[in-house]
């Protein structure tokens, strides 16, 4: 069954031209209460020449589809496609460290879509066989929809995320259907870049004598970070 017919509603300019303001062209009302704001939208911030994907039928598809924006998103092209059955298992490394909001997918209303998706924050270099057997970070239902689905993960589970693996354990075919079928998947959160961030806070607090010495002097909250400069118990 063929879903491309449902979206001809020529959103693809909505965020392309210059001016972000101009609504012109009429609201996509089936998304509208999930639109995120786009610096929320982590695409950018994968390690795309390092993304894996065990089991896709075309070599590079997942990374294809990772690299989708927010404005290509009901695009059917390109799709990440399971081969020698339903099974699919995608990692996903980050350039710096994310603390994660949701899961955005888009599959389709056929027994291709996934059903089962098990996600693991900071497991490197997982197999389907360790996958199976390894509990899950967190676990979630897919829905069958043409639509993007947002699935909200318990953010404290996923607050310094460097990496993380989906798991697509089955679809909606329950055994009868071999492939699945994903056209769509993004990550919503809060991007950290991996830096020093004690130190460089030290510095620029020590610009200005006066806080330098408030700080050193402090035993509450940066004692433990300027390291010793008055003794375990204060001065």
């Amino acid at each position: 069954m063929s879903h491309s017919h449902s979206h001809s509603h020529g959103g693809h300019d909505h965020y392309d031209g210059e001016d972000p303001h101009d609504h012109s062209h009429g609201a996509h009302n089936h998304d509208d209460d999930i639109t995120p704001a786009l610096q929320n939208l982590l695409y950018e911030q994968i390690d795309l020449s390092a993304v894996t994907c065990l089991n896709e039928e075309e070599t590079g598809s997942a990374s294809k589809i990772l690299q989708k924006t927010w404005t290509q998103r009901m695009e059917d092209e390109p799709e990440l496609k399971s081969d020698a059955d339903e099974q699919l298992l995608l990692a996903v490394p980050f350039t710096g460290q994310v603390r994660l909001h949701s899961i955005l997918i888009r599959t389709s209303t056929t027994d291709s879509a996934p059903s089962t998706l098990k996600i693991y924050a900071n497991k490197d270099n997982l197999d389907f066989e360790t996958a199976s057997s390894l509990e899950p970070t967190q676990a979630l239902s897919i829905a069958q929809s043409n639509e993007v689905q947002e699935y909200p993960v318990k953010r404290a589970l996923f607050s310094t995320t460097r990496n993380l693996t989906l798991f697509f354990e089955d679809n909606w075919g329950q055994g009868e259907e071999d492939v699945t079928r994903i056209t769509y998947i993004a990550f919503k959160g809060d991007f950290m870049k991996l830096s020093k961030e004690p130190i460089s806070f030290l510095y620029e607090a020590a610009a200005n004598p006066s806080d330098h010495k408030a700080i050193v002097g402090t035993k509450e909250g940066m004692g433990s970070q300027v390291g010793g400069a008055g003794g375990r118990q204060g001065m």
